[in-house]
């Protein structure tokens, strides 16, 4: 699977590009804002967006969502329903973090733990993480070593969960149990900041790996 990060949004975040390398089909997952950009870089990249993957309901994952799927006639798929009333309170969440106006929306699709998405030749399983929002989802290609964990995980870091619904010990959960399984070598590109690899946040992060733990 071929990326490009795109960090947008005063927040800094990762949207991410994933693009099939032989179709060059494209899903635009987390467009927090600043959509020129991705449709630049899709340009750039001669890449054709399919679809637009959200992982959580977070104003700076999902600002641009609506512009760009209207722009480009995209599917917006994702997250899963429990971070229904996040997407809902979209309005609220712009005026409390100085965003432009927002307007809530639904996605076209919901999705649900285990189901898995078609890219291309590439195929994207869903892992439902909650812990941050309720309903916060993971992208991963098993075949390329790859994972958008969002704002689950991070290099040295784990997501916030002092936020309506977070969940710290759901959180270390969908971490341990559904992150970590995926294998030491696994690549994962966070909401923010840089990327990292499972193994090494298994040994070394100090919020959940083994030398907190023991």
């Amino acid at each position: 699977m071929q990326f490009e990060i795109i960090p947008v949004t005063p927040f800094e975040q990762n949207c991410t590009l994933l693009i099939c390398p032989t179709t060059r089909e494209s899903a635009i997952v987390d467009p927090g804002g600043e959509p020129a950009r991705m449709i630049a870089a899709l340009e750039r990249l001669n890449a054709t967006p399919r679809m637009i993957l959200l992982t959580h309901g977070h104003l700076d994952h999902v600002g641009a969502a609506p512009e760009l799927a209207a722009q480009l006639n995209l599917p917006i798929i994702g997250p899963h329903h429990d971070d229904a009333f996040w997407l809902d309170a979209l309005p609220q969440q712009a005026q409390m973090f100085g965003f432009p106006p927002q307007v809530a929306f639904s996605p076209d699709q919901w999705l649900e733990h285990g189901q898995q998405l078609q890219l291309g030749e590439r195929r994207l399983e869903v892992l439902h993480c909650p812990g941050h929002t309720p309903g916060h989802l993971v992208f991963v290609d098993r075949a390329a070593g790859l994972a958008q964990v969002g704002d689950v995980l991070f290099r040295g870091a784990i997501g916030r969960t002092d936020f309506p619904r977070g969940d710290h010990a759901q959180l270390l959960a969908s971490i341990r149990e559904r992150l970590f399984p995926l294998g030491d070598a696994v690549r994962f590109i966070p909401g923010h900041g840089p990327m990292g690899t499972l193994g090494e946040e298994r040994r070394t992060n100090p919020f959940v790996g083994e030398r907190r733990w023991g």
